[in-house]
């Protein structure tokens, strides 16, 4: 079976080539113009990924966005936008948006992504997972702690099938990919990532040195982790990546 795509974009040229694209592509896409109709076709016959453009006539794209996460709807969302400011892209991850493509865009790009999302839908099994460092070594830590379940380190828990996380009694809010990212750096917990394993671990392939993309999230994930009094959980390492560690 072909895997589903629900495009939404008003400009009928653009929603037009890339229904086309991703036919010739393999996937079975319905389109529709507006965030109304993308909202009743996504509950009538819930896809296997949403492509939307945050900006559309009356509900726009994030508004579909926070009302299928307010739903419990957790189907991997990618946007396509106009927008670049690194506001814009926050307030579409605030949304509940998995990943973004600023127009114009190379349509092997938006391929590329949707392969990225769909290859994450499933849960990754906790002995196959995103464990391992910049060196790629798979063997945890001995400050982690890591069952069929569950992963544990700096004082933050994860449900991995049930896709929850917690600090310490909190429980964290989390998007897909934020869910998945803070998975990478607890396993690795003391450990250096680097920008192009964690790029290659969540998203499947590397922006490039000047993309924000990787950026934006870690700065939305240590607002959602970060606590007043308490330690501060995510480090940047210059030039190198992230770590996660209590100091």
């Amino acid at each position: 079976m072909p895997q589903t795509v629900l495009l939404a974009e008003d400009d009928r040229a653009i929603r037009h080539a890339l229904e086309r694209a991703l036919t010739l592509e393999g996937y079975a896409v319905t389109a529709v113009a507006d965030g109304v109709e993308a909202l009743a076709q996504a509950h009538k016959t819930p896809p296997d990924v949403l492509v939307l453009d945050v900006m559309m006539p009356g509900i726009d794209g994030l508004q579909v966005c926070r009302v299928l996460r307010a739903e419990g709807n957790r189907t991997p969302i990618l946007m396509l936008t106009a927008l670049v400011e690194t506001a814009d892209r926050i307030a579409g991850l605030d949304a509940g948006a998995d990943d973004y493509v600023v127009k114009p865009f190379d349509v092997e790009e938006v391929f590329a992504r949707l392969r990225a999302l769909l290859r994450r839908t499933s849960p990754v099994p906790a002995t196959t997972g995103a464990g391992g460092g910049a060196g790629g070594s798979d063997a945890p830590r001995a400050d982690v702690q890591i069952s069929d379940r569950q992963v544990e380190a700096a004082g933050i828990r994860m449900d991995l099938q049930a896709r929850r996380a917690w600090r310490g009694k909190r429980e964290l809010e989390l998007t897909r990919t934020e869910f998945e990212l803070l998975e990478l750096l607890v396993r690795n917990a003391g450990i250096v990532l680097d920008h192009s394993t964690i790029y290659d671990r969540i998203w499947g392939y590397d922006f490039g040195p000047g993309s924000k993309n990787l950026a934006v999230y870690v700065g939305y994930l240590r607002r959602k982790l970060d606590e007043p009094g308490a330690p501060q959980l995510i480090h940047t390492v210059r030039g190198v990546g992230y770590v996660l560690r209590e100091d």
